[in-house]
């Protein structure tokens, strides 16, 4: 396929992509085999599909075309993708980043990846992550780092950082990440993408654990979910992977709330640029401010404070408490806490919840930074609380910027990343919609109706 197909083909929406599977102007083997010519010729400096799979690729797009030239319609027939490295899919290695794990094969797929191949999605391969999936880069002792096609000198984000750049540099049009530390938010706000961290429990995690665990009963605060280049692939995503696992789908079944509007005018946005523990680089700032202009302009209710707003320290120490022990769980050194402090955290993590559904009692979302910075130089430093990050031309902890990522992730809430500008340097950076528990749908069709009035991705330069 020449260069000049393969643009019109793959740098399409997955939703356009799907809709000319389905009226046979494409073919999946077509597309499958200009997705791994991109990987091919473009991955080299990048390093982002670090598992590939193309010839069982291959084979389940001839059999996509089988089914199309049958008649059958699914929401992904054909469509070629990749999947975080931390998903387990059959036959493939699991490693998480760990050295130890690089020989351990996957012997099943995880939920989320068995409903997108149900959904008749090909996947072509795995992408990378850090180590542990516990980095705000993607880098690891199996396969290297991953580099953001933006400035190959500089990171895509961590952890879904390898899907990141794979979509970013046009080789793919959809990934399947994960996110309990801003895993899929980071990344699409380094890379200009659109991400979704979806509420708690409501794509099933089962299958997404560290290697040789076993599927186990998943991890508090963390989820699953899709990046994509445009705000409708991450609806069509979701719709694809959201609902009840077989245990709970004898008794529960998924009835999401439609979005609270369907027009930004009628919007009740509560800005929320500041953070007594995260810093925010002052470009980030002022296009996040930019945005909230542009929504007040044209007719949304944009409030810069509230009452009802959680006690952000407060929040924080709860998210951090959790997070250390969901993260350092089976680690070397790791300090184990009590059951009852355990407890003791659920306890204030219900009240907080509670808070969040006072406060979208008065709002429709809040609008975040994704992350003080845009994406930054590759940081080496081995002992990570020895990193800093520069902000304003000031040296500030690396690791603080997690508190951006745990104002949705301690609630449960939906969030979703979208592209809002570029630094004076070129380098793209986001938001994020944050929305009330199990309303996805309501930060999702706000993200696509911002995409339609302000507009969304951009290619990196010379991709």
């Amino acid at each position: 396929m020449s260069e000049t197909l393969s643009r019109d083909t793959l740098d399409a929406t997955a939703v356009s992509l799907v809709e000319a599977l389905a009226a046979r102007r494409v073919s999946a083997l077509e597309l499958a085999e200009a997705a791994i010519g991109r990987i091919e010729a473009r991955d080299g400096p990048i390093n982002a599909v670090v598992v590939r799979d193309f010839d069982r690729a291959r084979e389940a797009a001839k059999a996509a075309d089988a089914a199309l030239s049958r008649g059958e319609r699914r929401p992904l027939l054909g469509l070629p993708m990749t999947v975080k490295e931390s998903h387990n899919v059959a036959g493939l290695p699991t490693t998480w980043g760990f050295e130890h794990a690089k020989s351990w094969i996957a012997p099943s797929d995880s939920v989320g990846v068995s409903r997108l191949k149900a959904a008749g999605a090909v996947i072509l391969g795995k992408t990378n992550v850090p180590v542990a999936l516990a980095d705000f880069q993607s880098v690891n002792p199996v396969y290297g780092r991953t580099r953001n096609p933006w400035d190959l000198t500089c990171t895509p984000g961590g952890s879904s950082g390898g899907g990141a750049a794979a979509l970013a540099a046009g080789m793919i049009p959809l990934e399947f990440g994960s996110d309990i530390g801003g895993s899929i938010r980071n990344p699409a706000h380094f890379c200009g993408l659109y991400g979704h961290k979806p509420s708690y429990n409501l794509i099933p995690s089962r299958g997404h654990a560290p290697p040789m665990v076993g599927e186990g009963a998943g991890v508090a605060l963390a989820v699953v979910g899709p990046l994509a280049r445009s705000a409708a692939d991450l609806q069509l995503a979701l719709d694809v992977l959201a609902g009840p696992d077989v245990e709970d789908a004898r008794g529960y079944r998924l009835d999401l709330p439609p979005a609270r509007h369907a027009r930004l005018a009628d919007y009740r946005v509560l800005l929320l640029d500041h953070h007594p523990l995260a810093g925010v680089d002052d470009e980030v700032r002022a296009g996040l401010n930019g945005f909230a202009d542009r929504l007040a302009r044209l007719g949304a209710k944009v409030a810069r404070s509230s009452s009802r707003l959680p006690d952000l320290v407060k929040s924080h120490g709860v998210y951090n408490g959790l997070l250390m022990a969901a993260m350092s769980r089976g680690q070397p050194g790791a300090q184990p806490i009590s059951s009852h402090e355990w407890m003791s955290l659920l306890d204030a993590q219900a009240q907080i919840r509670r808070e969040w559904t006072e406060l979208f009692d008065e709002v429709d979302i809040v609008l975040a930074p994704v992350h003080g910075a845009a994406a930054f130089p590759h940081n080496d430093e081995p002992d990570p609380a020895k990193r800093i990050l520069t902000l304003n031309g000031e040296p500030t902890p690396y690791f603080a910027q997690l508190a951006w990522a745990g104002v949705a992730t301690l609630g449960n809430l939906p969030a979703t990343a979208i592209p809002v500008g570029r630094t004076k340097a070129g380098l793209p950076f986001g938001a994020q919609i944050i929305g009330p528990y199990l309303e996805d749908r309501t930060t999702l069709g706000f993200a696509v109706l911002a995409e339609r009035e302000f507009g969304g991705f951009a290619r990196p330069p010379g991709f």
